[in-house]
C-alpha cells in the first residue's frame, strides 16, 4: 500500500499537458482499458468499491493527522455523500441491474466526488441536496433520536436492575 498511494497521489495531481504524445497515448489507453473493464469485466463492483474507498480512506487519515482542519471538512463531506449514496443504492439495488454500465458510472461519480478540485462532486451534492434536506428535518430527527435513546437507556437500566 505504501508504494501504491504515492503513485495515486501523483496521478491525481499530475498535469497531463507535460506529457509527450506517446506518454499521453499510454495514459489515455489505460483510462480506456480501465473504463472497458468496469463496463464489461469480472469483479467490476469490487474494483469500483476499492476506488471509492481506498484512496479516500488513506487521504482522510492523512487529513486527520494534518494540523489543517479544512481538509478534514472536505473529507467528512465526501464520506457523508458516500454514506447517503450507499444507503440509497442498498435500498434500490435493482438499479445495478437496470442501468447499463452501472459500475463504470458509479466509479466516475466517486472520482468526481473526491477529485482534488475546490468544488468537487461531494461539495456540490452536499450543499445543493444533502444540507438543505438536513436543515429542514434536523429538529424532528433530533427529537426522534432523543426519544429512541431515552427508551433504550430506560430498557437497559431496567434490564440491569433485574440482574
Amino acid at each position: 500500500m505504501e508504494t501504491i498511494m504515492p503513485i495515486v497521489n501523483h496521478v491525481l495531481e499530475f498535469d497531463f499537458h507535460k506529457l509527450d504524445d506517446t506518454q499521453r497515448k499510454y495514459c489515455y489507453g489505460f483510462v480506456v482499458v480501465f473504463a472497458l473493464y468496469l463496463a464489461f469485466g469480472w469483479a467490476a463492483q469490487l474494483i469500483c468499491n476499492i476506488v471509492a474507498v481506498a484512496y479516500p480512506a488513506y487521504i482522510s487519515i492523512k487529513a486527520i493527522e494534518s494540523p489543517d482542519k479544512r481538509d478534514d471538512t472536505k473529507w467528512l463531506t465526501y464520506w457523508v455523500v458516500f454514506a447517503v449514496f450507499t444507503n440509497i443504492e442498498y435500498f434500490s439495488s435493482i438499479i445495478t441491474q437496470v442501468i447499463p454500465f452501472y459500475w463504470l458510472l458509479k466509479c466516475v461519480f466517486y472520482i468526481w466526488c473526491f477529485a482534488p478540485i475546490e468544488n468537487n462532486g461531494s461539495i456540490f451534492i452536499y450543499h445543493k441536496i444533502i444540507r438543505p434536506y438536513f436543515l429542514k428535518h434536523e429538529k424532528s430527527t433530533d427529537d426522534i433520536i432523543d426519544k429512541v435513546t431515552g427508551k433504550a437507556k430506560h430498557l437497559i437500566d431496567d434490564a440491569l436492575k433485574k440482574d
